[in-house]
């Protein structure tokens, strides 16, 4: 397993990701999303496994206007803009390889074992 966990150090979901892999010994590459981001492809792959990019965004983030702003682009503006605003995306994102989950989703990331 190749498991990347993208999130935040303040979120609770994200230490909960964290310690659900380090309790089964299952090693993990943290992503701070505030610090480094997601590249493009990272965010397509993501997008591809959780079925498009509404299911990413965080409806409480506190970019609001942003996030509006999102409804009257193109598609690839509106990518640009996620990469821009990485606050805009729920944490974690957890991935593996061409797989991915978005919140604390413990029994998917089982399945993966």
């Amino acid at each position: 397993m190749n498991i990347q966990i993208f999130g935040s150090k303040k979120s609770n979901d994200s230490k909960k990701a964290e310690r659900w892999f380090k309790e089964r010994g299952i090693r993990y590459q943290f992503i701070d999303l505030k610090e480094k981001g997601m590249s493009r492809g990272e965010l397509t792959s993501v997008m591809q496994a959780v079925g498009g990019l509404e299911a990413l965004l965080d409806p409480r983030t506190k970019q609001k206007e942003v996030l509006i702003l999102l409804n009257y682009l193109t598609e690839e503006d509106k990518l640009q803009k996620v990469l821009d605003y990485p606050e805009l995306l729920r944490a974690p994102i957890v991935r593996n390889g061409k797989k991915a989950t978005v919140g604390n989703t413990p029994e998917v990331w089982a399945t993966w074992e």
